[in-house]
């Protein structure tokens, strides 16, 4: 999809042995740098997604606060940092402290293995546009995103709330699902990068973007992000109509403000993995380096891996303002029984067309017709006896009674002392007394006031 041809030319690669050789004071101005320019991000990620979703829903959206509105996320930021800080009497006060700052730090610390540009001079000092790297950045980045997870559900089960125990039990199901299939989906990428080095894998993309040539997993990973961050249309862990705010109900100040800076520097963290992973990196996008010899090199490969983890955000915020929420039952089938086996048996095929690459002992032709045959099975498979809820032979046809609206349907509370009603065979009768209270009967029950 785009060729680093410019800049191999003038720079050779290192690899791995580019890393390592820093001094200790441009380690901490790169650490410094990445933690202000991930704050300032959630600053401007929360502003984006209250204007592009007032567009979509044609209203103004933040206007007063600076040009724009662009202040308004620091003036929301201050707001909470001023807010009364409450800890509930019920509450683990240790844990309860503890669980923001769980849920903030891995956000942060994932992206010291996520390449930002290639190497540049950085004060005098020729230095990769990256913190560090490994020979299993990926690994370090999942295993990092996971840590996370303890940070919600110890603050649902520190809160003394049940509301807030039950969103940190969902979240976290919820996340470890999905976890499953984002790291099956990551497999493919591993068999044609042949490394699991973050600047290696951007490197092995100077042809062709890993995102079309692997594109099923490219779709998987997308909407594994989507339900990892707990993003709408997949933000249960936070449904008002069934569990309040969720994890976080009994949290606010600034230990709340953690956990929404969590969630936006998550955002941002599983945008930049994707811009890494499938679309390039920071190498510019197809046809810019034809005409413009410097543009993989320098400071300007920021400019490109922004402007895609953008486009990510975007999306993020486009189908929070056009879908509705899932079912939980729905979410999680939709996980466990398409997207983990689709992964399976597309690693499967992925890794039999990397051995007839390699080898070269099999007609291409009879391979792409097998592997289209294992998909539609697998696919069929998935659905098969999904025919809807069986028919309870015990229940009359319709003309034999008249229609009960509640029945088979959700439990219906009784009506005090016990006079309960169930749709048109529980009639109220309303009589008004001389004192101007109303009574109210249900079939032969007493009155009750």
């Amino acid at each position: 999809m785009t060729s680093l041809a410019p800049l191999a030319a003038d720079l050779p690669d290192p690899g791995l042995a580019a890393f390592g050789q820093d001094p200790w004071w441009v380690i901490l101005l790169k650490a410094v740098l990445i933690f202000v320019v991930l704050v300032l991000l959630t600053l401007f990620n929360i502003w984006f997604e209250r204007r592009v979703v007032a567009r979509m829903q044609h209203r103004v959206g933040p206007n007063v606060h600076g040009p724009f509105g662009l202040l308004q996320s620091l003036a929301d930021g201050v707001k909470l940092a001023l807010k009364e800080d409450i800890i509930p009497k019920a509450a683990d006060k240790v844990v309860f402290l503890l669980a923001p700052v769980i849920a903030t730090v891995p956000a942060f610390v994932t992206w010291a293995v996520i390449p930002l540009g290639p190497e540049v001079n950085f004060f005098g000092h020729r230095t990769p546009l990256q913190l560090t790297d490994m020979p299993v950045a990926v690994l370090f980045m999942l295993a990092i995103a996971s840590i996370g997870i303890y940070g919600i559900v110890l603050g649902g089960w520190s809160s003394g709330s049940t509301y807030s125990l039950l969103g940190g039990l969902r979240s976290s199901a919820q996340m470890i699902s999905y976890e499953v299939a984002m790291g099956l989906a990551l497999v493919a990428v591993f068999l044609y990068a042949g490394s699991m080095s973050t600047s290696e894998i951007v490197a092995a993309q100077d042809r062709l973007w890993f995102g079309l040539i692997l594109l099923p997993s490219f779709v998987i990973y997308v909407i594994s992000m989507v339900g990892e961050t707990n993003r709408a249309p997949f933000d249960l862990p936070e449904a008002e109509g069934e569990l309040v705010g969720g994890f976080h109900t009994e949290y606010s100040s600034l230990k709340f403000a953690l956990f929404f800076l969590a969630e936006y520097i998550n955002l941002a963290t599983v945008s930049a993995i994707a811009t890494t992973l499938f679309l390039g990196g920071w190498a510019a996008p197809w046809g810019i380096e034809n005409v413009w010899e410097g543009a993989n090199s320098g400071y300007w490969p920021l400019l490109w891996f922004f402007g895609k983890v953008f486009c990510f955000i975007f999306l993020f915020v486009w189908l929070r303002g056009s879908l509705p929420r899932m079912r939980y039952d729905q979410f999680m089938a939709l996980g466990w029984k398409v997207l983990i086996p689709v992964s399976l048996a597309w690693i499967v095929a992925v890794a039999t067309i990397r051995v007839i690459s390699l080898e070269g002992n099999i007609n291409r032709t009879y391979l792409v017709a097998a592997i289209a045959v294992l998909l539609v099975l697998t696919v069929a498979l998935m659905f098969v006896g999904d025919k809807g809820e069986a028919v309870d032979e015990d229940v009359p046809a319709a003309g034999d009674e008249p229609h009960d609206a509640f029945a088979g349907g959700f439990p219906v509370p009784p009506m005090p002392a016990g006079g309960a009603v169930r749709g048109a065979a529980a009639p109220l009768t309303f009589a008004h007394t001389p004192g101007g209270r109303t009574t109210v009967t249900a079939d032969a029950e007493e009155s009750h006031e």
